[in-house]
């Protein structure tokens, strides 16, 4: 049994004793009583359907997809220690580029898909202010996200893009050479199989992976119930620092930085700001 597999049954609230007699019990069983033990045990609902859906799988393509983007485990050397801090860490990462990346200290910068002129200005304010000191990271949406993922291969500054689907898949699709090209030079990550299209779900998944890789999240611009504050929930979760920008007061936009900085996020105005309060120097 892979040290992945004995990790996820961990994960699934197994002991060593219960492990060892699964790895007894598949030494002497075929591949398709594995699957059907181990869904039995996960607790799924429905694990014979699971199981009669595998079936007609077509194994090599399943095989060809894994294969066509590199992967890390949780198990693994490569994998970002501080990822494993946040609830449901993911078991899988998939990656495009510079997998060292995920070992910097990084800002995750989240706000609105539909973005004003100033949250469009202050990200790229801020990231020029960084001098490059810190990887950004973000979803890769419209708005705020690409602005910044923008902002930072302007600046020369490494970037990180997390995606909602799998790294063959484009989404949105105007961003497509985008994220080609961070993919190429910089890095994308994913939990999702590499040719896994969007779900509506995803998009809250990846914000908890954006909260976990980043030492501190900065909010552009997000209303008042957003996927954004999601970020910073997760965030919060796990000790990271929260940053907002202030906005109008006449704009509903603003309203998610200006409840976050009510509550004590941090009032951001330049990149230095960012720098002296994590003390980088």
């Amino acid at each position: 049994m892979k040290r992945f597999d004995i990790f996820y049954l961990r994960k699934l609230g197994l002991t060593n004793i219960q492990i060892q007699k699964i790895i007894d019990y598949e030494v002497e069983k075929g591949e398709e009583e594995i699957l059907r033990n181990r869904l039995v045990i996960s607790g799924c609902k429905e694990p014979f359907d699971r199981l009669q859906k595998a079936k007609k799988w077509d194994q090599e393509a399943l095989l060809e997809e894994f294969q066509s983007c590199p992967s890390i485990g949780i198990d693994d050397s490569s994998y970002p220690v501080h990822l494993k801090e946040i609830y449901d860490p993911p078991l899988i990462l998939f990656y495009q580029g510079n997998i060292n990346l995920l070992q910097l200290p990084a800002l995750a910068v989240v706000g609105s898909r539909m973005a004003s002129p100033y949250g469009l200005q202050s990200v790229r304010k801020i990231i020029q202010e960084l001098k490059g000191k810190l990887v950004i990271i973000s979803g890769l949406a419209r708005g705020i996200d690409t602005a910044a993922h923008q902002a930072a291969l302007r600046e020369g500054t490494p970037t990180i893009g997390v995606l909602g689907t799998g790294l063959n898949q484009f989404y949105p699709p105007e961003n497509k050479r985008l994220q080609e090209y961070i993919g190429h030079h910089q890095l994308l990550i994913s939990e999702y199989g590499p040719n896994e299209t969007a779900k509506p779900y995803h998009f809250p998944n990846r914000n908890r992976i954006i909260a976990g890789l980043a030492t501190a999240v900065l909010v552009a611009e997000a209303k008042a119930r957003s996927g954004s504050l999601i970020t910073v929930d997760r965030a919060l979760e796990v000790g990271r620092e929260i940053y907002a920008i202030p906005g109008s007061i006449l704009l509903e936009s603003h309203e998610g930085c200006h409840q976050l900085l009510k509550e004590g996020a941090s009032y951001i105005s330049c990149g230095l700001d960012i720098l002296n309060d994590l003390n980088i120097t």
